[in-house]
């Protein structure tokens, strides 16, 4: 299995999401030369030759670096660009905390904790401990726990990694990327895996981008932080460090994000196919208000979120969180997602284009599968003509540097 996990390395298709670690525990994730997780084998482990023929198999089936397909639900609607669905809702967390630490309505967080008070473990993401500049999975079973992993993390972290990643009696919140992960991997060994939560996602940023926004804030590298987040605390929310004085430095998010953090984002999320979380069982998004022109309005206000039911597992899970009193709904209607979330639309609807440009600059990609990318790009010769001459360009360049980072 080693020469197809370095593979798919080698040629930028690993998202870093982990998975790869499940089929083998001689793997790890480790920070790269620009700033991304990827698995390496930990010193003096050596996998046992028929397990790792196994391995092999299921790696093949499972990474969303070698393929992601998309399955029908039976009964789901379809959206070209949001994907499936069976219900739909603008949704926020009952419990006014809950909600303003969350990076929008804090409808993850409250399913998070709601479920933990259940007994159901949660893996999420949180600011690591002893250095709040990274970021780690955990596995939490309390209310408290929940509301301190509150926030977007827009750094490096491996959730499909996690240990408890395929506890069939618990639930994993996690991007796109490590959700797939999960999925292809309960399809290809046929057991039960964990209630999936995703989130739109428009990439991961190197981790050496969050020391960039740091270093604009004006802390420099190895002081002590108490805390950082990335969003919440209202919404969007601000890039915030707290330092070991109390000092608490911030950034809009269109400083941090859109400044910094975006053009950092590694290649393989920018020939992501599912940036909106297909494959999960519950799915959050922003639900920006827009201006005039459909785009989205960043001024600070009470979080919202879209929330799709892509399962009956996860539709009833939303159903009995509502009857609970932990989430407040509304019906959703999915051209209003979509019309607030021009990145999205854009990146799936012109992916035959970069991923066009990528190969026949020398690049392989994923296979993808069910997403209906063919028929979007129909409908979008002229953008995905642009598209393709430009991954073409960034790729051949990047080649010729000798670079398997960001194109």
């Amino acid at each position: 299995m080693d020469r197809a996990v370095a593979k798919v390395v080698e040629d930028g298709r690993c998202s870093g999401c982990g998975g790869c670690v499940q089929l083998d525990r001689g793997l790890e994730m480790a920070l790269d030369e620009h700033g991304f997780l990827r698995p390496r084998r930990r010193p003096g482990t050596r996998p046992d030759p028929e397990d790792d023929r196994r391995a092999a198999a299921l790696f093949r089936r499972s990474c969303p670096g070698v393929r992601v397909q998309r399955t029908e639900v039976r009964g789901a609607r379809w959206h070209p660009t949001m994907g499936g669905y069976l219900e739909a809702w603008s949704a926020a967390a009952t419990d006014p905390e809950t909600r303003h630490r969350g990076s929008s309505g804090g409808v993850l967080t409250a399913l998070s904790a709601w479920l933990a008070e259940q007994g159901v473990p949660a893996v999420v993401a949180r600011a690591d401990r002893p250095d709040p500049r990274r970021t780690v999975s955990v596995q939490i079973t309390t209310r408290e726990e929940a509301l301190a992993a509150a926030g977007s993390r827009y750094n490096p972290v491996a959730a499909a990694a996690h240990p408890g990643a395929t506890d069939p009696s618990g639930v994993v919140t996690g991007k796109p990327c490590e959700v797939a992960a999960l999925r292809q991997l309960e399809q290809a060994t046929g057991e039960r895996g964990p209630l999936l939560l995703s989130f739109f996602c428009a990439g991961t940023p190197s981790q050496q981008a969050t020391d960039r926004v740091l270093d604009r804030l004006g802390v420099e590298p190895g002081v002590p932080l108490r805390d950082l987040w990335f969003r919440g605390r209202g919404w969007p929310g601000r890039f915030t460090a707290v330092t070991a004085d109390g000092q608490s430095p911030s950034l809009s998010y269109d400083e941090s994000w859109g400044a910094v953090l975006g053009p950092a984002v590694q290649w393989r999320c920018k020939i992501c196919p599912d940036g909106v979380g297909d494959l999960s069982d519950i799915t959050a998004a922003d639900f920006w208000e827009a201006d005039e022109k459909g785009y989205p309005l960043f001024g600070e206000q009470d979080g919202r979120s879209a929330l799709l039911a892509r399962t009956p597992r996860g539709r009833d899970v939303v159903r009995a969180a509502v009857a609970a009193g932990v989430l407040t709904v509304a019906p959703l209607d999915v051209d209003a997602l979509a019309g607030v979330q021009p990145f999205q639309r854009q990146r799936r609807s012109t992916l035959v284009g970069r991923g066009i440009g990528s190969r026949l600059a020398g690049r392989a990609l994923p296979r993808y599968r069910g997403f209906g990318l063919w028929s979007l790009a129909v409908r979008r010769l002229r953008a995905n003509v642009r598209a393709g001459r430009g991954t073409f360009r960034r790729v051949r360049a990047s080649r010729r540097e000798g670079r398997t980072g960001p194109a």
